[in-house]
């Protein structure tokens, strides 16, 4: 028995040793990974300060800092609205990032034109160039975003979030299928429309655009499955709420912004 304590001792002191380690590898390595509070309220205050003297990509920057390395800030919710709001901004400006490039007009070009070349939409050209007119001249040079737009649609928190490769640049609330009639899966949008008609189940005729009993709203992004799609709405009480048929319903401004950005063959992914 003497001798069975004298190994029992050396490995409990032993899996102590073991254990005390580990916890200090995993605090060094939260240190490492994260920022502390102090630092991350200290940034979001660098961060404002940048934003008011319009130097909106370094404040862009210290906000992406702050989700990434401090998830559990106090304040992480408005850091996160910020931020949003900052790439809206820079998204629809003339200010050159990584995931855009600068395209001198060609003659013969049109926007219809450069927008297929480069997979966006002439409307986005055109807002984030300053652009009323959709004349252009060869010679001007065009600001274009040449980064890959996806959306993911989150039935369980009525979320879209709109990603430019892998980074999120907004997320939207939005209204789901009642009953979980949102059908799941890897979808593409194959059609848009302004101002779309509505073809009612049982309906003679589609219900025109201006009437009050339309409910798709000012927009329709028609995805690769029959009957289903993105579109706009005249109830925008139920957004937030599982309450459509299927398709994903946004406030009338929501979708018209979506609707500037995305290209037909955007990915839409729906999960549960």
């Amino acid at each position: 028995m003497k001798n069975l304590k004298i190994i029992i001792i050396p490995v409990a002191a032993f899996i102590l040793l073991l254990v005390l380690v580990a916890l200090i590898v995993k605090n060094k390595g939260s240190r490492e990974s994260g920022i502390s509070a102090s630092f991350a309220s200290e940034l979001n205050s660098q961060a404002d300060n940048l934003t008011k003297e319009g130097k909106l990509i370094e404040a862009q920057e210290i906000y992406k800092k702050i989700v990434t390395d401090s998830p559990d800030f106090k304040d992480i919710a408005q850091v996160e609205k910020k931020l949003q709001d900052l790439n809206m901004l820079v998204l629809f400006s003339r200010l050159e990032t990584p995931q855009t490039t600068l395209y001198e007009v060609k003659s013969g070009d049109s926007l219809a034109k450069i927008a297929k070349k480069f997979n966006t939409t002439a409307e986005f050209i055109k807002k984030s160039n300053g652009i009323s007119s959709d004349v252009i001249k060869a010679g001007e040079k065009l600001r274009i975003w040449s980064g890959k737009f996806s959306c993911v649609v989150d039935k369980s928190q009525n979320t879209l979030i709109l990603k430019s490769n892998d980074d999120v640049v907004k997320v939207y609330l939005v209204s789901t299928g009642a009953d979980n009639h949102t059908p799941v899966g890897i979808y593409k949008i194959i059609n848009k429309l302004v101002n779309p008609p509505w073809y009612k189940e049982g309906a003679a005729v589609p219900i025109p655009p201006e009437s009050p009993e339309n409910i798709l709203g000012t927009r329709w992004m028609g995805f690769d499955i029959p009957e289903y799609g993105i579109h706009g709405t005249t109830e925008p009480e139920s957004i937030g709420k599982q309450a459509t048929k299927g398709c994903v319903r946004m406030l009338n401004k929501d979708v018209e912004e979506l609707y500037s950005i995305l290209p037909v063959g955007t990915e839409v992914t729906i999960i549960d």
